[in-house]
């Protein structure tokens, strides 16, 4: 999970805004802090820590001029997360009409949350973990030699293809 360091780094230190988080899905030492940039046209970033432990709940990235927002939640904490949402009747967005766009790679989100504090355009592919055993991977990387493909772009088409074939309304969106 990212640290706070990390997010600290990707708002160059500018942090607008700080508050007891309210919810208790991250225990009763949650804080959140925030960087926006003052602009409904441009950035805000949200971090949500332990202000014991340091431990990080979740991090956000607000991208604004392009009706985007990353989210980023600690694994540990998506089940209970998810339950204080039900329980409070609350709609899991980030702003009205915008869903956030969760993420499970830390990279994946310091990528995109740095090009958005920067302003430049960004890859707005989700990375997604994946796990092989050494043989698994030494038979994918065969096939997609056999292909002709890089390893990447065969997972994809391989990723695709099941999700077409388990879910095929999805595969317009993805």
């Amino acid at each position: 999970m990212i640290k706070l360091k990390d997010w600290l780094d990707v708002v160059e230190h500018r942090v607008t805004e700080g508050a007891a988080y309210t919810w208790y899905c991250f225990g009763y030492n949650a804080h959140c802090l925030t960087s926006w940039d003052g602009d409904h046209e441009g950035s805000s970033f949200n971090i949500i820590f332990d202000t014991q432990t340091q431990e990080v709940y979740c991090v956000e990235a607000h991208d604004f001029a392009r009706d985007r927002a990353y989210r980023l939640l600690n694994p540990a904490y998506v089940r209970a997360h998810n339950l204080e949402c039900k329980s409070r009747g609350i709609v899991d967005e980030a702003w009205e009409g915008v869903n956030y766009i969760d993420l499970e790679v830390d990279e994946d989100w310091l990528e995109k949350a740095q090009a958005i504090f920067a302003g430049d355009d960004y890859d707005t592919h989700v990375s997604v973990p994946i796990d092989f055993s050494d043989e698994e991977l030494l038979t994918y990387m065969k096939m997609a030699h056999e292909r002709d493909m890089t390893f990447n772009a065969f997972v994809e088409m391989a990723l695709r293809e099941a999700i077409a074939e388990h879910i095929p309304t999805l595969t317009d969106t993805v």
